[in-house]
């Protein structure tokens, strides 16, 4: 299932503004005057290795702690409890009551963000339509196996119709149905101006959903802007060719490597990919695919990091 055409969207107003923030535990500093911004009707990313402060920034954003320094606006202004309402939040931790019932527990924690009890039963059965997990309404939490939990979760996430959604790994303990189901409500959220914060290990999610994304390392700002123009900016001097007829050797091209179903062609630093492209052509090779290599974000981030650590 391919989302990318979706992500042609203007986004305009600022949902999250977040600036020089600094948070210290003992003598560590976790998060070392992080500034950026989230826009309404965006998929953010933010990423990070194990221990990089992607959790501890959340948590100031969410007003769970507080910054030493620094300022977070939420929805144009400082959070307050009328505020927090505006907002969904899906930790880590997940912090649903094992003993109550699966609608039982999403009318009650929506109350909690101000949502009636009519309209909240009304919400959470249109919800748990959507994701296959009306038939299950009326087990218990510990009923339910860990993706169904998962699920679950998500609901109460967004059951009071929030305008910024935080997400912190949303997709772990799914199966890959679930994993495309999830997906597919991130996007409608994302259609209808929502700005959504997405905090995953898995790059290759990253790299489906967002639009722009934060990479922070020793609590530290290390990349940070458009996906498209980060993986632009990283790419390699090659091109991916799938093609029918001999190739031959190619003026310009000074390797070639074979992978399943397609060839790497590795330029010599004085041919474009444009003059690659006519000379394949002026032969009359027929080409299927002719692609500018960009590498993906998962060995960005290894790379970045990497250089991070010397």
């Amino acid at each position: 299932m391919c989302y990318n055409a979706n992500k042609e969207r203007t986004v305009t107003m600022q949902a999250v503004d977040v600036s020089h923030i600094i948070k210290s535990f003992a003598d560590k500093v976790v998060v070392n005057d992080l500034s950026f911004s989230v826009a309404q009707g965006e998929i953010f990313g933010l990423i990070g290795p194990n221990g990089a402060g992607k959790t501890t920034t959340i948590r100031m954003m969410m007003d769970i702690i507080k910054p030493d320094s620094g300022d977070v606006t939420i929805l144009g202004e400082k959070l307050s409890e009328a505020t927090k309402n505006k907002l969904g939040y899906l930790p880590e931790e997940r912090g649903l009551y094992r003993k109550l019932g699966v609608l039982d527990s999403i009318i009650y924690l929506a109350s909690l963000k101000g949502v009636d009890a009519h309209s909240a039963e009304e919400r959470a059965n249109e919800l748990l339509n959507q994701t296959g997990m009306l038939p299950h309404k009326g087990k218990k939490i510990e009923e339910l196996s860990r993706g169904m939990g998962q699920i679950i979760q998500f609901i109460v996430s967004v059951i009071h119709d929030p305008e910024l959604v935080v997400l912190d790994e949303p997709f772990a303990g799914l199966d890959p149905v679930n994993v495309e189901l999830l997906k597919g409500m991130l996007f409608n959220l994302r259609n209808q101006g929502k700005a959504l914060i997405l905090s995953t290990h898995q790059m290759n999610e990253i790299e489906e959903l967002c639009d722009r994304i934060l990479m922070i390392n020793h609590g530290r700002l290390v990349l940070y802007g458009n996906l498209a123009e980060i993986k632009s900016r990283y790419r390699s001097n090659s091109v991916l060719l799938e093609f029918e007829g001999e190739l031959g050797e190619v003026p310009g091209v000074a390797e070639k490597r074979t992978h399943k179903g397609y060839v790497e062609l590795a330029l010599d630093g004085n041919a474009t990919p444009q003059q690659i492209l006519e000379r394949l052509v002026s032969r009359g090779i027929v080409i299927s695919r002719f692609e500018i290599a960009t590498p993906p974000l998962n060995e960005i981030f290894l790379r970045v990091v990497g250089e991070d650590h010397e």
